[in-house]
């Protein structure tokens, strides 16, 4: 059963960036700490989210990563779950709508961040709880 609260599983020290960064900032995100989804916030309140293939469906030249901001191609309508969420309601989220991630959100402010691998690692354990991954 997934019935423990996301706060057990979620990665609290998120790396995120603006909405006035620029995608060259991003990508040098991506590449540094090899994460594929980028909250963006206004202090601590989540505004959006970047993915790689947001990058990616976008952008045919290098030189295009400093002129454009992070705030024209981030999704603003974002997904998102509380820290006391299940673990369950987050695989669903990704089962239903193909996502890799969800952040973890408690009055707006980005508390987390839950992905699929979150969910797997955390089944394998219950199953396995003497493997290491």
């Amino acid at each position: 059963m997934m019935n423990e609260p996301l706060s057990s599983i979620m990665t609290r020290q998120v790396i995120t960036a603006g909405p006035d960064d620029k995608l060259s900032v991003a990508r040098d995100i991506f590449r540094k700490n090899r994460v594929h989804h980028l909250p963006i916030v206004h202090g601590t309140q989540l505004i959006g989210i970047l993915t790689t293939y947001d990058i990616f469906k976008m952008i045919d030249s290098k030189d295009d990563y400093d002129k454009i901001l992070i705030k024209d191609v981030m999704t603003t309508h974002v997904a998102t779950l509380e820290p006391e969420d299940k673990v369950g309601s987050a695989a669903e989220l990704f089962l239903e709508n193909l996502f890799h991630a969800v952040p973890i959100v408690k009055d707006g402010e980005l508390k987390g961040i839950v992905t699929s691998f979150d969910v797997i690692k955390y089944e394998f354990h219950k199953e396995y709880p003497t493997q290491e991954i």
